[in-house]
């Protein structure tokens, strides 16, 4: 994989989380003025889809839906499910660099 190749995925994935994050907001003002909002599946299936950062970042830094259970336990087990792929890959390149 060349450094441009990372460069494109480190970049596609920070405009991605920032997508999620912006969407989180949305809802959050929705939830403010009593407008219609993003239902819960769709805000954790954005997150399932590599944006549990821009997630978490917009439900500390907004204070959204950080006491909502179970919605703030599926968002956790979200975030370990995308940490232990990214060990596991982790450890899958560098198996691979060492051999």
């Amino acid at each position: 994989m060349l450094l441009t190749d990372l460069a494109k995925i480190i970049g596609l994935f920070t405009a991605w989380n920032g997508l999620v994050f912006a969407i989180y907001f949305v809802d959050k003002q929705a939830a403010r003025y009593g407008r219609w909002r993003i239902s819960e599946k769709t805000l954790l299936t954005l997150a399932f889809l590599a944006g549990s950062p821009g997630a978490v970042s917009a439900q500390q830094l907004l204070r959204h839906k950080t006491r909502k259970e179970p919605f703030r336990s599926e968002l956790m087990a979200i975030c370990v499910f995308h940490l232990l792929a990214v060990v596991a890959l982790i450890a899958a390149i560098t198996r691979g660099c060492l051999d």
